[in-house]
C-alpha cells in the first residue's frame, strides 16, 4: 500500500501538467497570455517560437498581439487556421537575421532565410491591420501579401528598407493606411514604380506617412512624394542603354552610369560626379522638341483666330458707322421734306 500511494503521489505532477493543458484547450488561452472576448495578447513574453501557443489559440481569434518577443520566423501557414483574424501584432521582434550587407543573400532566397514566406498569411483572408515594425526586414518579398485582399492598415514602419516592389501592393485594392517612416529608403529607379503605385494610393484617399530618402545624398531628407516625376526619366534613358549594351536594367541596386557603360572612369569621384549628373538629367531633347513643335502649332492658330476676329470686328465697324451716316442724312432729307409740305400747306389754306 505505501508502494502504491508513493507511485500515485509521484503521477501527481504528471497529472497536474495534463489537466491545465486540458484546461487552457477548454479555456482556449494559453496561461502566459491575457484573453478577452475579441483576441489574445502575448506582448512582451520573450517568445521564441509560436509551437506550443498556437495549438491552443481557438479559431474564431479577432487580435493576436506577439509584439516585444524574440521571434525569428513562422512557419508556412503556421497562422492559417486562425481565419477569423482582424488584427495581427508582430512588431518588435527578429522577422529579419540578416544584414544590409547582405542583400545579395537575401534577394537570392527570396525571404525564405529571413522569417517572412510567401506562404506565411495564407488563410487570413479577412485580415485588415497588419504591424511588422521594428523587425530589421531588409527586403520584402513579392507574392507576401496577395491572400490579404482585406488589408486597410499595415505598418513596415523602423526597418531596413532600401526599396518597394510595387507588384507587391497591387493586391491590396482596399489599402487606406500605409506607414513607412524609419526607413533608408533610397530614391533611384527601384522606387520610380513604387512611387506611382504609392500617388496612386492617395488619389484614392488613402494616408502614407513620410517616405523620406536617404540616399543620394544629394536628396537626403527629402520626401520622396516632393521630388518631381521628371527627375526619374533618366531611368527609362538607362533601360534603354541598357537594351542595347545588354545590362540587364537599372533593378537591383542603384542605376548604373553613363560612364560605367560606356567605359571605365578615372576614379571613383569622376565615376561619383557622372552619377550625380546622370541622375539629375533633364527629359529628352527629342520629346521638348515635340511639345515645342506642338506648342508653336496650336499658338499659331490661336493666333490667327484672333486676327480672323479683329478683322471682321473692323470691318462690322466700319459698315455699321457708314450705316449710320446714311441713315442720318436720310433723317435730314425727310425734314427738309416734311418743312416744304407744311409750307405748302399753309400757303394753300390761305
Amino acid at each position: 500500500d505505501l508502494c502504491r500511494g508513493a507511485s500515485i503521489f509521484a503521477a501527481l505532477p504528471s497529472l497536474l501538467l495534463v489537466l491545465l493543458g486540458l484546461l487552457e484547450a477548454a479555456s482556449g488561452c494559453p496561461t502566459v497570455c491575457i484573453c478577452n472576448s475579441n483576441g489574445t495578447d502575448c506582448t512582451g513574453l520573450a517568445l521564441l517560437s509560436l509551437t506550443t501557443i498556437l495549438p491552443l489559440l481557438p479559431q474564431d481569434t479577432r487580435t493576436l498581439r506577439l509584439s516585444h518577443n524574440n521571434l525569428s520566423s513562422l512557419g508556412d501557414g503556421a497562422l492559417s487556421n486562425l481565419s477569423a483574424l482582424e488584427l495581427l501584432d508582430l512588431s518588435d521582434n527578429h522577422l529579419s537575421s540578416l544584414q544590409p550587407g547582405n542583400q545579395t543573400e537575401v534577394t537570392q532566397c527570396n525571404g525564405s532565410r529571413w522569417g517572412l514566406s510567401r506562404e506565411l498569411f495564407q488563410g487570413l483572408w479577412i485580415l485588415k491591420g497588419l504591424d511588422l515594425s521594428l523587425n530589421g526586414l531588409v527586403v520584402f518579398p513579392n507574392g507576401l501579401l496577395d491572400g490579404l485582399q482585406g488589408l486597410a492598415w499595415l505598418s513596415l514602419t523602423g526597418n531596413k528598407l532600401r526599396s518597394l516592389d510595387r507588384a507587391t501592393f497591387q493586391p491590396l485594392g482596399r489599402l487606406l493606411s500605409l506607414q513607412l517612416a524609419g526607413n533608408p529608403w533610397e530614391c533611384d529607379c527601384n522606387l520610380r514604380d513604387f512611387k506611382h503605385w504609392m500617388e496612386w494610393l492617395l488619389y484614392r484617399h488613402g494616408q502614407v506617412d513620410a517616405v523620406k530618402c536617404n540616399l543620394p545624398k544629394e536628396l537626403r531628407g527629402r520626401d520622396i512624394r516632393s521630388i518631381p516625376i521628371e527627375m526619374f526619366n533618366y531611368c527609362l534613358q538607362l533601360e534603354n542603354q541598357a537594351s542595347v549594351h545588354g545590362y540587364d536594367g537599372p533593378r537591383g541596386g542603384r542605376p548604373p552610369c553613363v560612364g560605367r557603360i560606356n567605359g571605365p572612369m578615372n576614379g571613383p569621384q569622376a565615376n561619383q560626379e557622372d552619377c550625380v549628373r546622370q541622375r539629375y538629367r533633364p527629359i529628352s531633347v527629342r520629346r521638348a522638341w515635340g511639345t515645342q513643335i506642338v506648342a508653336a502649332c496650336v499658338c499659331g492658330v490661336v493666333c490667327v483666330m484672333m486676327v480672323v476676329a479683329a478683322t471682321y470686328g473692323c470691318i462690322y465697324a466700319s459698315l455699321m458707322a457708314k450705316y449710320q451716316r446714311e441713315l442720318k442724312n436720310t433723317c435730314k432729307k425727310c425734314q427738309s421734306i416734311k418743312s416744304l409740305s407744311n409750307v405748302m400747306y399753309l400757303l394753300l389754306t390761305f
